[in-house]
């Protein structure tokens, strides 16, 4: 028989819903098909104005929620339209929900998303809230994808390092012979996607073609890189709560940079706190997915900081680096509903393992 789950993950760059349609009947999990579905530029935009304090934002991180959990219900919808399986068949829908606030710090963690209500539009048990169970246990709440990475790319006789680059990077170094470590490194594609927006007036630098053409601000990158956060011993995470346009913004005051150079910084930002974070594992193969795993100029910054490394792609590993995050939160469904522990206390501090996320049955 098989055994279906359905991730959803709208993660901080915002640029969309993933949608991953998994089998975990067989001895090895079969990502059967997936999708991406662009947000709604009006929910986009409240999504990113909710990440700061405002007028009647109660109310409004409400009307998004439920906002945010139709979209997702349409997702779901055309993903079971397009492979013929029906809602009935799916065992559960793993929900991130969208992050708003992350203050671990404070002893909480805040992704909205109406559970019930996706419930509801599509007839399939939900399972959301991932992350308040471990920052409860004392834990950072993230990341939780190393429990995953080691569950579907652990298997191999070397060290391999996975790093996801979304808005923020993380990062899971997966020994041969030890215990699986990883933490959030810092900003993957947030700051880059936000000058880019500023400046281009596009989502994002394709290929990273326009930091190709920049120059790298040795001074610039240090002044970013003197950001307490860096120095942080893991476990730790971090998100849009830290690093954002005003934080920007204040480092860049009183500098007159082309704007062309400054993303080509916030390139090697990005570059340098992973290969930062990967360097003493000495890993063979570092594999990136995420939205981060198509700039071309990224790669090539990250092979001159790691010259005995190769840089490659989770595509390489079986699962296309643009649905790894999508497919996590399927695995992380599954866990929940079969009442697997899925953090790892050693990535995120927790104290001790924990049932993540909760049910909302059909």
């Amino acid at each position: 028989m098989s055994d279906y789950y359905i991730g959803l993950m709208t993660g901080t760059s915002l640029d969309g819903i993933d949608t991953a349609l998994v089998d975990f009947s067989g001895a090895h999990p079969r990502l059967i098909a997936a999708t991406g579905t662009p947000l709604d530029q009006d929910l986009r935009v409240e999504l990113l104005a909710l990440q700061a304090s405002g007028a009647d934002e109660l109310h409004r991180a409400a009307l998004a929620a439920n906002a945010h959990s139709r979209a997702c219900a349409n997702a779901v919808n055309q993903l079971l339209a397009q492979t013929g399986i029906a809602a009935q068949d799916i065992r559960a829908i793993g929900n991130h929900g969208q992050t708003i606030r992350h203050r671990p710090e404070c002893g909480y963690t805040l992704q909205i998303g109406n559970h019930a209500l996706l419930a509801e539009l599509t007839g399939i048990s939900v399972v959301g809230d991932f992350r308040s169970r471990d920052v409860a246990a004392g834990g950072q709440g993230a990341p939780l994808v190393p429990a995953f990475h080691q569950a579907i790319f652990g298997q191999a006789a070397e060290t391999r390092v996975l790093v996801n680059v979304g808005g923020i990077a993380n990062l899971t170094i997966l020994p041969a012979s030890c215990n699986v470590t990883g933490w959030d490194c810092g900003p993957g594609n947030v700051l880059m996607d936000l000058w880019t927006q500023r400046h281009q007036g596009c989502a994002y630098d394709a290929d990273g073609a326009w930091a190709a053409g920049g120059k790298t601000l040795p001074d610039l990158l240090q002044t970013l890189l003197a950001e307490p956060w860096f120095a942080l011993p893991a476990p730790k995470s971090t998100g849009r709560d830290l690093f954002h346009a005003a934080w920007l913004d204040a480092v860049l005051a009183g500098r007159n940079d082309a704007p062309q150079d400054v993303q080509a910084t916030l390139c090697a930002l990005t570059a340098r706190t992973i290969a930062d974070a990967a360097r003493a594992a000495h890993p063979a193969t570092l594999y990136l997915c995420g939205g981060g795993a198509h700039n071309a100029t990224l790669a090539a910054m990250l092979a001159g900081e790691l010259p005995q490394t190769r840089i490659g792609t989770t595509a390489e590993l079986g699962v296309n680096p643009d649905w790894v995050e999508a497919y996590a939160f399927a695995w992380l469904a599954r866990c929940c509903i079969e009442r697997i522990p899925a953090n790892l206390p050693a990535v995120t501090g927790a104290s001790g393992p924990r049932i993540l996320g909760a049910i909302y049955s059909q």
